[in-house]
């Protein structure tokens, strides 16, 4: 199954990068801004779903079925925060990274709703390098060895991966998800 969902990410990346340029240059756009558009939808969608998560509810985690071992609620935004930070590592974008063992000792919704705000604008930040110059430009190492448009596009496949199981989350504790919602997003 993670092969699939590696392939499926890929595959994505590999469509998403063409596609941000093809817009960019009808609309002579910046590379960043439409990767900063895109972030922004995915943002929304993330931020309104922990938001509507009770405090009480944060630690919840399934255990019918085949959920041995997932992360909690407050696990998913958590990752989702300090993911935003990794992905962007190196990039000298404005703002402080946050380091994960910090993001790793929240327990309230509301410090973590802070990181998770905190990490999209550090991500939007991140994005807004990117530049028509550089959007192939090799960032990082090993296996985290993509060029910035590539690290971008999978950064926001990443959130939306995360998102489908917050929304899991969400329904499994008779809440709908603001953006499923009549009128949502």
């Amino acid at each position: 199954m993670k092969i699939v969902r590696m392939f499926c990410i890929a595959l994505l990346c590999c469509l998403a990068v063409p596609a941000v340029f093809t817009y960019a240059q009808a609309t002579q756009a910046v590379p960043g801004d439409t990767y900063n558009h895109l972030m922004t939808i995915v943002e929304k969608e993330i931020v309104s779903a922990a938001d509507a998560m009770p405090a009480d509810k944060y630690n919840f985690a399934p255990t019918q079925g085949e959920f041995k071992g997932v992360r909690t609620f407050a696990g998913q935004v958590k990752h989702l925060a300090e993911a935003n930070y990794e992905f962007f590592d190196g990039w000298n974008a404005p703002g402080t990274p946050v380091k994960e063992a910090d993001i790793e000792k929240l327990t309230s919704k509301d410090d973590i709703m802070k990181a998770l705000k905190d990490s999209y604008a550090y991500a939007h930040g991140a994005l807004g390098t990117i530049t028509a110059a550089n959007a192939f430009t090799i960032e990082g190492s090993g296996e985290h060895k993509w060029t910035r448009g590539g690290m971008a596009a999978f950064c926001i496949a990443h959130s939306e991966d995360h998102y489908g199981q917050m929304v899991v989350y969400l329904r499994m504790n008779g809440i709908v998800p603001p953006a499923s919602r009549q009128g949502g997003m």
